[in-house]
C-alpha cells in the first residue's frame, strides 16, 4: 500500500495481544504523512467511527432530485411567498434551516413566524436516505471542512432557504405577549421564498445604525428593529424565570490556501446571534408543547438537574475562591445564573463559567419529558435544525402526523412526510441520537486541540502573558 516509517495508517487487528505477544493487524489505509488540517479530520473521522462516505444507495436516491421544488409540492400548502422572511446565519454558513418574520401586534405583543426547512418531504422513512441520516444523526462541523447528515444536493440545495427561490418550509407562527409571554402557537406546511439571505454582522451593523446597509435592506429594516425589540423582552423574560445565559467565546480557525492555519481568531456574539436564538427556543418550546399535549411519541431535549456530588465539588472551588453558589442542597437555574451575573466582570470568568458547565449533566434525547434545566423550561424539544439534527427531523414528522390526524386521517404516515412512531422507537432514537451528538462534539474538539497545538510549534520556548 505503500507505507513507510511515519505514515498515518489505519490497522485492522488480525490477531489480539496476548500477555507473551503483541497485537497483529493488517495495514487497510493509508491516510500520509502530511499532517495537516485535513490529516487531523480523516484521523477523527476514523477515530470516532463518523460515517463519511455515501453508500451507493443514497447516491442512486439523490440522483433523482431536481433543483427545483416540483409544482406538485407546493400544492395544499399556506403560500408565504409573499412574506418577508428572511435567514440570518454566519458568514460561513451553507445550508439554511430556518427564516424569520416578526411584526407588532395592534393590541400590543408580537406575531413571529419561523419557518424551518421541510426536510421530512423528500427524507422519508425506510428509504437509504433517511437510514444513512438516522445513522450519521447529525452533521459534523469541523473547523475546516463540514460532514454532512444529508447530501449536499439536500443540505445546500433543495432543503436549504436560499433566497428569492421557492422553498417547502414548515411554520411554527407563534403570538407573544408584551411581557414576552408565548400566548399562542400554530403549525403548518407552507412555500416560501426567502426574501434574504442576511448575516449576523448585517443584522448588528444595521441595528447599529449603519446607513448604508440600512438603504441597501430598506424594506426590512423595520422588521428587523421589530425583531430585536422582541429580543429584549424575551431576553428579560429568559431572566425572569432564571434561564441560564452562557457568554462562551469560540475560536475561529482562519486558513491559508494550503489549509494552514493563519490565524486563530475569538468569535464574539452579539444581539443579532441572541435575537435568533430566542426565536429558534420559541419554536422549540411550541413544537415540544404541541406533541406533548397530543401525547404522540416524541423526543424532547432534556437536561436534568445537576448531581448532589457535583453541585458539591462545584461549591468547594467557589468557596477557596470566596464565591458561592446561593440555593441550599437543590439550586435552582435562577441560583446558576445570579452567579454567573455575579462573576462577569472576573478575570477568572471564562474559567469559572466553565467549571460551572461542568459540574452540570450532559444534555441528552429522551421521549420521557424532564424538563430543561438550564433553560429553566418544562418542556423542551429540537425543531429548528432537521437539516443537521436528525432528532429535528423525527419531530417534524410527528407534527406533521398530528396535523393530519386533526384533519380526520388515518393510517401512521401522510403524504407529505409525517409518521407516527412508537413509544419504544423513540427511546431508541433518543439514545442512538444522544450518542451521535456526542460522537459528534468528541471529534470536532479533538481536530480543534490538535489544530491549536499544530499552530502553536512554531512559539515553543517562547514566554507569554496569561
Amino acid at each position: 500500500m505503500g507505507a513507510r516509517m511515519g505514515f498515518v495508517v489505519v490497522v485492522e487487528l488480525t490477531q489480539r495481544p496476548t500477555r507473551r505477544t503483541k497485537a497483529v493487524g493488517k495495514i487497510v489505509e493509508v491516510l500520509g504523512d502530511n499532517m495537516g488540517t485535513g490529516m487531523a479530520v480523516d484521523m477523527a473521522l476514523r477515530t470516532h467511527e463518523i460515517p463519511y462516505v455515501w453508500p451507493p444507495a443514497v447516491e442512486k436516491q439523490v440522483a433523482g432530485l431536481k433543483e427545483q421544488v416540483p409544482e406538485e409540492a407546493k400544492q395544499g400548502r399556506v403560500d408565504l411567498r409573499s412574506l418577508p422572511l428572511v435567514t440570518i446565519d454566519g458568514e460561513d454558513a451553507r445550508d439554511f434551516d430556518d427564516a424569520v418574520y416578526c411584526e407588532k401586534k395592534r393590541g400590543g405583543g408580537w406575531r413571529l413566524w419561523v419557518a424551518i426547512a421541510d426536510v421530512s418531504y423528500y427524507v422519508r422513512p425506510g428509504t437509504p436516505l433517511d437510514g444513512e441520516a438516522r445513522s450519521r444523526g447529525t452533521s459534523v462541523y469541523f473547523p475546516s471542512q463540514v460532514v454532512p447528515m444529508l447530501p449536499e444536493v439536500l443540505s445546500n440545495g433543495l432543503c436549504s432557504l436560499n433566497p428569492q427561490v421557492d422553498r417547502l418550509c414548515m411554520v411554527c407562527e407563534m403570538t407573544i405577549s408584551a411581557k414576552g409571554r408565548l400566548t399562542g402557537f400554530k403549525f403548518y406546511e407552507a412555500v416560501m421564498s426567502s426574501h434574504a439571505r442576511l448575516t449576523y454582522t448585517k443584522v448588528w451593523h444595521m441595528l447599529q445604525g449603519d446607513q448604508d446597509l440600512r438603504e441597501q435592506y430598506a424594506p426590512l429594516v423595520k422588521h428587523i428593529e421589530e425583531l430585536h425589540n422582541l429580543y429584549k423582552v424575551l431576553d428579560g423574560a429568559r431572566e425572569e424565570r432564571g434561564g441560564i445565559s452562557f457568554e462562551s467565546e469560540e475560536a475561529k480557525f482562519i486558513f491559508n490556501a494550503e489549509r494552514r492555519i493563519e490565524r486563530i481568531e475569538q468569535t464574539q456574539r452579539n444581539d443579532a446571534h441572541k435575537l435568533i436564538e430566542e426565536c429558534m427556543i420559541l419554536a422549540n418550546i411550541s413544537a415540544a408543547r404541541f406533541v406533548e399535549k397530543a401525547e404522540e411519541p416524541a423526543l424532547f431535549r432534556i437536561h436534568d438537574k445537576p448531581s448532589t456530588e457535583a453541585i458539591t465539588a462545584f461549591r468547594s472551588v467557589l468557596a477557596e475562591l470566596g464565591l458561592e453558589l446561593p440555593g441550599g442542597n437543590k439550586p435552582e437555574p435562577r441560583d446558576y445564573a445570579e452567579l454567573l451575573t455575579s462573576i462577569a466582570d472576573r478575570p477568572d470568568a471564562e474559567m469559572l463559567q466553565t467549571m460551572l458547565l461542568r459540574s452540570m449533566k450532559q444534555a441528552i434525547y429522551d421521549p420521557e419529558n424532564r424538563g430543561h434545566f438550564g433553560l429553566a423550561l418544562q418542556s423542551y424539544a429540537h425543531f429548528t435544525s432537521p437539516i443537521r439534527r436528525y432528532p429535528d427531523l423525527s419531530l417534524h414528522r410527528a407534527i406533521k402526523y398530528l396535523l393530519a390526524k386533526e384533519q380526520g386521517h388515518k393510517g401512521n404516515s401522510t403524504e407529505t412526510g409525517g409518521w407516527h412512531y412508537s413509544m419504544d422507537e423513540m427511546l431508541q432514537l433518543g439514545a442512538h441520537c444522544s450518542m451521535t451528538e456526542r460522537r459528534a462534539d468528541e471529534a470536532t474538539r479533538d481536530v480543534s486541540d490538535w489544530l491549536k497545538c499544530d499552530f502553536m510549534l512554531d512559539q515553543v520556548g517562547n514566554v507569554f502573558k496569561a
